[in-house]
C-alpha cells in the first residue's frame, strides 16, 4: 500500500543559472577546442554538451495547488508539493496531479426507496486529493473512481431510507437532509479511503419520485396533508368547547343541563371544524319545541 512521502528537489532558478554558465563554458571550450584544432577537446566538448541538455530534463514547474509524483523507472520516489520553477532528477517521470477542490454531480439514477417505491435520486460531491501516491497507484483512474463510487453509494443510501417519513420520528430522504448528507459523506469517504481523495460535502442535489408513480404518491401525500390538518383543527376545537363549558360554569353565566351542553358542543364543534364559512340560525324559541 503506497503512502506520499514529500520529496525536497532543487530550486529551478538556481539551476538554471547553473545550467546556462556550464552552456557558456562548453561554448567557450568547444570554439577554442575548433580553432586549436584539437580534436580531444573538439569531443570532450560535445560530450559535455550532451549531458548538459540531458540536465536540462530536469527543470519543471509546480503550479499553486498541484503536485508532481516523481518516478524513477517505475518505482515511486516522493511527491514535490512546492510550487515555483523546480529541478530534479532528469531521468525522473515527473506525473502532474492537481490538488485544487472538485466537485461531482451524479445524474438521475432510477432506484428504489426502502418501502421499494421507485424513486429518482442525485447528489453533489465535493472531494479533493490528498495522497497523490495513493490517487496515482492505488486505483486506475481515481477521477473515473470518484465518480464511479458516489454512484454507488448513492444507490445504497436511496435503500436505506423511505422517500416521506409516515411516522413521528422515521428519518427520510425528504425530511432529514442533514442526517442524510452526513450519513452520504461518510458512505462516499469510506469507499474512497484507498484513492487518497478526501470528501468536503457530499449533498442530495434531485429527489423526486419517479414519472409512474408520482401522481398517486401526490395524492396520498395530499391526503396525508389534510388528515394531519383535520386531525389538528379537532385537537383545537375540543379544546376550545373546554374551556368555553369551563368559562361559562366557573363565571355563573347560565346554567345548562347535560342535553343543553350537548347541543352547545355539538353547534361549537361544527361552527370550528367546517371548512366554510357557517350560517348562524336564530332560534326563537326553546330547544324542547
Amino acid at each position: 500500500m503506497f503512502r506520499e512521502l514529500e520529496r525536497r528537489v532543487a530550486s529551478g532558478f538556481i539551476a538554471l543559472v547553473a545550467l546556462l554558465i556550464l552552456h557558456i563554458g562548453a561554448t567557450a571550450w568547444g570554439v577554442m577546442a575548433i580553432i586549436d584544432q584539437q580534436v580531444v577537446g573538439i569531443i570532450a566538448a560535445s560530450l559535455v554538451w550532451t549531458v548538459l541538455f540531458v540536465f536540462w530534463g530536469g527543470l519543471f514547474v509546480v503550479n499553486p495547488n498541484e503536485a508532481r509524483v516523481l518516478q524513477l523507472f517505475g518505482s515511486y520516489v516522493g511527491t514535490v508539493r512546492t510550487p515555483g520553477l523546480r529541478w530534479a532528477n532528469p531521468f525522473y517521470a515527473k506525473h502532474k496531479i492537481s490538488l485544487r477542490v472538485r466537485n461531482f454531480e451524479t445524474g438521475k439514477l432510477k432506484v428504489n426507496d426502502a418501502n421499494s417505491n421507485p424513486i429518482e435520486i442525485g447528489c453533489v460531491v465535493v472531494w479533493k486529493v490528498v495522497d497523490t501516491a495513493e490517487a496515482m497507484f492505488e486505483v486506475d483512474d481515481y477521477v473515473n473512481y470518484v465518480h464511479v463510487q458516489s454512484e454507488a453509494a448513492v444507490r445504497n443510501l436511496a435503500t436505506d431510507y423511505p422517500y416521506d417519513a409516515h411516522d413521528h420520528g422515521d428519518v427520510a430522504l425528504s425530511s432529514h437532509t442533514n442526517q442524510i448528507s452526513e450519513q452520504l459523506k461518510g458512505e462516499v469517504q469510506a469507499r474512497l479511503e484507498k484513492a487518497g481523495v478526501e470528501v468536503l460535502e457530499a449533498r442530495i442535489s434531485h429527489l423526486a419520485y419517479s414519472p409512474e408513480i408520482a401522481g398517486a404518491m401526490l395524492q396520498r401525500q395530499q391526503a396525508s396533508a389534510v388528515v394531519a390538518a383535520r386531525t389538528k383543527i379537532v385537537e383545537g376545537a375540543v379544546g376550545m368547547v373546554d374551556l368555553a363549558l369551563d368559562y361559562l360554569s366557573k363565571q355563573e353565566i347560565i346554567e345548562l343541563d347535560e342535553e343543553r351542553k350537548a347541543a352547545m358542543v355539538s353547534n361549537l364543534l361544527t361552527v370550528l371544524c367546517s371548512d366554510r364559512g357557517t350560517q348562524p340560525v336564530v332560534n326563537t324559541g326553546t330547544i324542547y319545541q
